[in-house]
């Protein structure tokens, strides 16, 4: 069922599932979770904005979702609205004059259109984010990032419908409290100051409507910051190269990797890297991991003074591989409890459904693993999509 009407869909608690609406199954690129109680897929602004309002109005549970691509929902289903941004366009304005390009994208926007429309018009600083699954609205909350690049880098601001003040607002770059992998969107789910006094979830306080870049004019790629791309590519590290030969070779070191949606490979049947790569304080890092461990300057991207220019480095603190503590610790590719859950065959930082798993196969999958690198290492592992009905205790 697709519609707009949206008051009558806003389900009370304890409410049947409706027939003909999607399981989240159907929804997520992990391919597990139930049936929803009402179902919504807005094709406007407006129908978005008032289906989240009139769930928030009846005390509703509420699930806004893009590309479905960094979600485990539960198997009993989510008792609540789930509300699908179906809207797309890319509105993009290059002015000489400043070297710059302006555009602006609603949240629904699958993000790799997005990329390949900047690097098609010469438009230079997501080149290396190509591949990622997933909605644009998806891309400040998560700080979305890969090969050196992060979307802090061409971020200008981001228009969102504020949950707690009811009202659509505008928040500049440096309101976002950007970090890796976070923001104070993805924060307000968990933390009380950045929610308002309370916590949201599934979805943020702020719902994000449209999100607007800003980029150079350069058909060369921004400096290839990281080491495996600039091997791919044959240069060294800090070369520029034309911007499509960037994203080919992003494309085809992802795709190595199951880090491309391919209904085929079920390598792809994933939320992408599950866990985030532990960033901790370099005393940290020097008692817990072994001297062979990797330990990575952690960069500060939201200080580059202009697109393309290198992050400054955060001093005191190191990032390292959860991929790396993953193996070591005992779990390699392929990795599986029996259930038709696994690590990827490609990469193991990716939880894989193989066909018929359910979110409890994956989720006793990610404990197992979870535990082993605590019980090897004392790293605690951070899941980085959002769990919905779900907890790894």
């Amino acid at each position: 069922m697709t519609t707009s009407a949206v008051t009558s869909l806003a389900a009370p608690a304890g409410a049947t599932f409706a027939a003909g609406t999607p399981t989240l199954a159907e929804l997520t690129t992990l391919r597990v979770g139930g049936p929803v109680a009402a179902y919504v897929e807005a094709s406007t602004e407006a129908e978005l904005v008032d289906a989240v309002r009139a769930a928030d109005d009846a005390g509703t549970p509420v699930l806004v979702l893009g590309g479905g691509s960094n979600l485990l929902a539960a198997d009993a289903g989510f008792d609540g609205v789930v509300v699908r941004d179906a809207r797309r366009g890319i509105d993009g304005q290059a002015d000489s004059s400043c070297a710059g390009a302006s555009l602006t994208v609603p949240a629904g926007q699958p993000w790799d259109e997005v990329v390949a429309t900047a690097v098609d018009e010469g438009w230079m600083g997501v080149e290396a984010l190509s591949g990622i699954p997933g909605s644009t609205g998806a891309t400040p909350v998560q700080n979305v990032g890969a090969y050196g690049q992060e979307v802090a880098e061409t971020l200008s601001s981001v228009r969102v419908y504020d949950r707690l003040e009811r009202r659509t607002r505008m928040l500049a770059v440096g309101e976002l409290g950007l970090g890796y992998r976070t923001s104070v969107l993805k924060r307000s789910l968990t933390d009380a100051d950045d929610g308002g006094g309370r916590t949201w979830g599934p979805t943020p306080r702020y719902v994000v409507l449209e999100v607007t870049f800003q980029m150079r004019l350069a058909t060369l790629s921004a400096p290839v910051r990281y080491p495996e791309l600039a091997r791919r590519l044959g240069v060294d590290v800090g070369a520029r190269v034309p911007a499509t030969e960037v994203r080919e070779a992003v494309l085809a070191l992802r795709g190595s990797k199951g880090m491309v949606l391919d209904a085929a490979d079920h390598d792809t049947w994933s939320a992408g890297s599950f866990f985030t790569n532990p960033v901790m304080t370099v005393s940290q890092a020097d008692a817990a991991l072994p001297p062979e461990a990797p330990r990575y300057p952690v960069t500060d991207h939201t200080r580059i003074r202009q697109i393309g220019a290198a992050a400054p480095v955060v001093d005191g603190v190191v990032k390292t591989s959860a991929a790396w503590l993953i193996s070591r610790a005992g779990f390699d590719k392929g990795y599986t409890l029996g259930a038709p859950a696994s690590l990827s065959t490609k990469h193991s930082l990716a939880l894989t459904n193989r066909g018929g798993a359910t979110a409890a196969d994956l989720l006793a999958l990610a404990r197992s693993v979870r535990d082993g690198v605590r019980d090897t290492y004392g790293v605690e592992l951070v899941p980085e999509p959002v769990l919905v009905g779900v907890s790894l205790g």
